[in-house]
């Protein structure tokens, strides 16, 4: 449940993904590892796919239409925009945003219990699943 890497745009296009994916690569061996996502254009990309395939990453996809499929990403975003944005009324700037996000990332990771991780958050899971 751990967000390894981040990027915010104000596009949703190839270069952030590329860019989201490479920060993940240059923090975990990800050799192998299975990168889910929806079955948007970028992802469905020759560029985007073959690029996956070189890194050695195994490429899933949810069903068209099936959020549930992707329900960790699903439910990661719910709490953000619960936790931090609908319970404020504000107006922001783009960096305030990703100062709030990057704060929330790192909150959600090593703060943040999670009763499906044995009500620790996910860095502390981690680490204690890894040494033991």
């Amino acid at each position: 449940n751990e967000i390894l890497s981040s990027a915010i745009s104000t596009s949703h296009n190839l270069d952030l993904a590329f860019e989201t994916l490479n920060k993940a690569l240059e923090t975990k061996e990800v050799n192998g590892v299975i990168l889910h996502s929806d079955q948007g254009g970028i992802y469905t990309s020759p560029k985007f796919q073959s690029y996956v395939k070189k890194k050695n990453i195994i490429q899933s996809m949810s069903a068209k239409g099936v959020c549930y499929d992707n329900v960790l990403i699903e439910s990661f975003f719910s709490h953000l925009k619960t936790e931090v944005f609908y319970s404020q009324d504000f107006t922001a700037t783009n960096e305030q945003i990703i100062e709030l996000v990057e704060e929330y990332i790192y909150y959600y990771n090593n703060e943040r219990i999670q009763l499906k991780l044995n009500k620790l958050p996910p860095v502390s899971y981690r680490e204690q699943f890894c040494t033991a």
